[in-house]
């Protein structure tokens, strides 16, 4: 086993093999958008620098911007304290969101308890994904 094979097995991984990385830009710290990555992912986005999640709604293994083109280069990977959890650095080239804003938290909880989006679309998702 590698370095890295022995870094990523001393990770806490769920029942389901999966850990929350928080992807958060790496001048603004700005939270991007948070997903889930796999060993295998893990290991590919040390590769390559570029983000690779699982996605547990599509049971898909699946790299940030592979439909879009907006990938998300990798410039740090941090755990917590407990290794349960990753923090990626990236510069995002593009949108995070599926929904054309930048970060994927776009939306935020006013008085009246309801949701007021708070950033612009920075591209219409129809013409990107042809939906």
């Amino acid at each position: 086993m590698n370095q890295l094979d022995e870094t990523i097995a001393g990770l806490k991984f769920s029942a389901d093999g999966l850990i929350p990385a928080v992807c958060v830009d790496c001048e603004t710290k700005q939270v991007l958008m948070v997903a889930y990555m796999n060993a295998e992912s893990l290991k590919d986005t040390v590769k390559t620098q570029k983000t690779h999640f699982w996605s547990r709604s599509r049971q898909k293994y699946w790299m940030k911007g592979e439909s879009s083109g907006h990938t998300q280069e990798v410039k740090a990977i941090y755990t917590d304290c407990d290794k349960d959890t990753l923090i990626v650095e990236v510069k995002q080239n593009g949108a995070a969101c599926h929904e054309g804003y930048f970060s994927c938290f776009y939306r935020k909880l006013n008085d009246d308890g309801g949701w007021d989006i708070v950033a612009e679309k920075l591209f219409n998702p129809d013409d990107v994904y042809k939906k």
